[in-house]
């Protein structure tokens, strides 16, 4: 059975494995060195400053996102599950929760685009660089 909860700092080791196994299937793009540098910052830089949400089934966390200012940050799952709902049920909490209207997708993540179009965005935008100022093109999408 899946459920939702709010992640603590304990949950950290899980978080980024979850990240790792999600990026690896998807983010093709990534050099190593991004890979490394984004690896370090999440947990450091970020978690600590988001209401992180994680989606478990029988007590193992298997996905997680976090909304900021009507963005959604970030979600992620767990590539032995990808295909599963765990997306689309944690986006859609995410949204009842936080009334997000925003997303921002990287280019080089087609899957992504096309998660994001079914559940309703559209391309708003596009920027050449990611948040982090790295030449990784972004496409903005407004619900």
């Amino acid at each position: 059975m899946q459920s939702i909860r709010l992640a603590e700092a304990g949950d950290y080791p899980r978080i980024m494995e979850i990240w790792k196994s999600a990026v690896k299937a998807t983010h093709y793009f990534l050099t190593e060195e991004d890979f490394n540098y984004f690896q370090e910052v999440i947990p450091r830089d970020y978690l600590p400053h988001l209401e992180v949400y994680l989606i478990t089934e029988n007590d193992q966390a298997e996905g997680f996102a976090a909304v900021a200012e009507g963005n959604l940050e970030m979600l992620f799952i767990h590539n032995d599950v990808r295909g599963k709902g765990f997306g689309r049920t944690l986006y859609e909490f995410m949204k009842e929760k936080t009334g997000l209207t925003k997303v921002d997708v990287n280019e080089q993540n087609p899957q992504a685009i096309g998660f994001y179009e079914k559940m309703g965005f559209r391309q708003t935008g596009r920027s050449e660089k990611d948040g982090s100022g790295k030449d990784y093109p972004i496409i903005h999408m407004t619900l």
